[in-house]
């Protein structure tokens, strides 16, 4: 099964505009099937490798006789898990919890598939034994592994044969269980993993409910059951089908199964593991548009996770810890990449729904569009200043580039014209970086000291001085309420409230970020000197502000000002940030460095591409 993959030039460009079509992800699907078996090679060499023997034994004699059978365990959404898990928890291994052993489950998938004869020890965990792809075998007591045998048409007379060619035997200490005669049915402790299928215009899409995972929480699906996911699937793929047909086909050829993830508490969670090629996890979308973008979304993930086994897009180094305006969180350079190709699944979504729909619900759609296009734009400057890029990352992000900007500009968003909608979302987005800013990045004392100094003196700023962006531990969550107000109030404002209005308010009130957002999004669309500073180098302004107002309003103690003087006037944070602003170009022009970044980019390249030559096997 495993063989080399060459990626044309012209394969590459087409991913890199944000599709590809059908070709392209059998390919990558090809590429992925030879890395999850090199991945497979390495674990059987490493510390696991006697745990999962029998098991890769039983799945190459499946090879043998069904190769296709063989292949959909390989390509399906457990085995690639399975194998980053067992390489990464080795050290399990020594304390009797060697996830290798799980590969069993994966191989009985593939035996019963193919209908070939097989007696294998699977895990039980909490008197439970998942099997995925297949379904769950329940109340297992106290048993720690059973013994499975799948018994083929005729293997030994047995009566009980399914329709599918073999029957499955579950045997513990506490006796046998037999799964029904159709597997996919459910029985007596027995939870079938629901097959999912959708077909409109010849174009069909059938997708595993997969529950069976192991590492999966058992889930009440009572409330959103296969029926229930059966028909939101089948609108969505009408939709799909009708509106992004290119895509759709991308669809059909690469997806290959849904994970239901818990409900979250407010609105969808959805991911995609980067090693589970075309497997889309999310909770219940409960409307069919929102769970066909979450389709589009997810699967951008997995296309850019399979190209990058192939081509290597970005360097170490760059900055660690970087900005990405549809996250709470700073993201590294390969998590903004990944952020930035899943959105352009967004931006098709709703460039078509802006065109399709009538009043409030074509204002949303526009606004979404207006907002997801600002929001890569923005991604692309951060990956162009601080990601260092190889010639085939600046190639791909160039291609991305072009898509962007070949969007069809927005409509009037439900009354408003296209230039009013856009200045309230670059409103929304500096306001949200500024909030980003004041959350994560730390000004360097010893810096704001020395601007402190120069300000005083009346001398230049110089080069700002270097910021620290914090790491993110644990759940991670927004901006919060008080910013999502404000943000929503700018979709139907005429304009920003006045940079001078907002910078007195500042000045009252410095600690609050609100306040920074709202001086940030005006001075932006006033075109303020010094506006790029103030949205995304919002600490440091704070920072020296409360630095100067601090002496200002501190005297030495037992002193006291001079009778009829008045202290001074507390600095201006509009006067600051030009100041920053105009005095660190003018350094970064001597010393080649910015200060900022640009909405927007270009990274042509006109050197050919080795990738003609490129080869890999996953």
């Amino acid at each position: 099964m495993i063989g080399p993959c060459v990626l044309p030039d012209d394969v590459f460009d087409a991913l890199a505009a944000g599709e590809g079509g059908r070709s392209a992800v059998l390919l990558l699907r090809r590429a992925r099937r030879s890395r999850n078996l090199l991945l497979l090679r390495r674990a059987l060499d490493g510390p696991c490798g006697g745990t999962a023997e029998a098991a890769a034994d039983l799945l190459a004699g499946v090879e043998r006789v069904a190769p296709a059978a063989a292949r959909s365990v390989v390509d399906g959404p457990a085995f690639g898990t399975w194998a980053a898990r067992t390489l990464r928890d080795c050290p399990v291994h020594r304390r009797g919890g060697c996830a290798g052993r799980d590969l069993a489950a994966l191989a009985v998938l593939a035996a019963v598939r193919a209908a070939h004869p097989a007696r294998i020890t699977v895990p039980v965990r909490e008197g439970r034994l998942a099997l995925p792809g297949l379904g769950t075998v329940t109340g297992l007591g106290e048993a720690r592994e059973a013994l499975v045998v799948v018994e083929a048409a005729g293997f030994e007379g047995a009566p009980g044969a399914s329709a599918g060619g073999c029957r499955v035997r579950v045997l513990t200490a506490a006796g046998e269980r037999v799964l029904p005669r159709d597997p996919s049915r459910p029985g007596h402790g027995w939870q079938p993993v629901a097959v999912l299928d959708a077909r409109h215009r010849g174009l069909t899409l059938r997708l595993p409910l997969e529950t069976a995972a192991p590492e999966l929480p058992a889930l009440e699906t009572a409330s959103a059951g296969p029926a229930a996911w059966r028909e939101l699937l089948r609108q969505a793929w009408e939709l799909l089908v009708e509106n992004h047909p290119r895509r759709a086909e991308e669809l059909a050829a690469g997806l290959n199964g849904i994970v239901p993830l818990p409900a979250p508490a407010r609105g969808v969670a959805s991911a995609t593991s980067r090693h589970a090629f075309g497997t889309v996890l999310t909770s219940w979308p409960a409307d069919p548009e929102r769970l066909a973008l979450t389709l589009l979304h997810e699967f951008q993930h997995s296309k850019l996770s399979a190209l990058s086994d192939l081509v290597t897009l970005y360097e170490p180094g760059g900055g660690p810890r970087l900005y990405a305006p549809w996250r709470p969180d700073p993201r590294p350079p390969g998590g903004l990449l990944q952020g930035i190709y899943a959105h352009l699944g967004d931006l098709a979504f709703w460039q078509d729904r802006s065109g399709s729909r009538h009043g409030p619900a074509q204002a949303d759609a526009a606004w979404r569009l207006a907002q997801t296009r600002a929001h890569v734009e923005r991604g692309l400057a951060e990956a162009a200043a601080h990601v260092r890029l190889t010639a085939l990352g600046a190639r791909f992000l160039d291609r991305l580039a072009r898509t962007v900007r070949d969007t069809d500009a927005v409509g009037d968003g439900g009354g408003g014209g296209a230039e009013r909608l856009a200045r309230a979302v670059a409103r929304v987005q500096a306001g949200d970086e500024a909030v980003w800013r004041l959350r994560w990045a730390a000004a360097d004392d010893a810096g704001t000291d020395r601007l402190a100094a120069l300000w005083r003196s009346g001398r230049p700023a110089g080069p700002l001085p270097a910021t620290d962006v914090g790491a993110a531990t644990g759940a991670v969550a927004g901006p919060g309420p008080e910013f999502g107000r404000w943000a929503a109030r700018q979709r139907g404002a005429e304009r920003a409230r006045p940079a001078r209005e907002a910078a007195d308010a500042v000045l009252a009130a410095p600690h609050p970020a609100q306040g920074w957002a709202e001086l940030a999004a005006a001075a932006a669309e006033e075109g303020r000197p010094g506006a790029e500073v103030l949205r995304t180098r919002t600490e440091l302004v704070r920072a020296l502000l409360l630095r100067l107002t601090a002496r200002r309003t501190e005297p030495p103690p037992g002193t006291a000002p001079p009778p009829g003087t008045a202290p001074p006037r507390a600095p201006d944070p509009l006067s600051l940030a030009a100041w920053l602003a105009d005095d660190a170009a003018e350094a970064d022009q001597k010393t080649g460095r910015r200060t900022g970044q640009k909405t927007g980019v270009s990274m042509s390249q006109n050197a050919r591409s080795p990738l003609a030559k490129t080869s890999a096997t996953g």
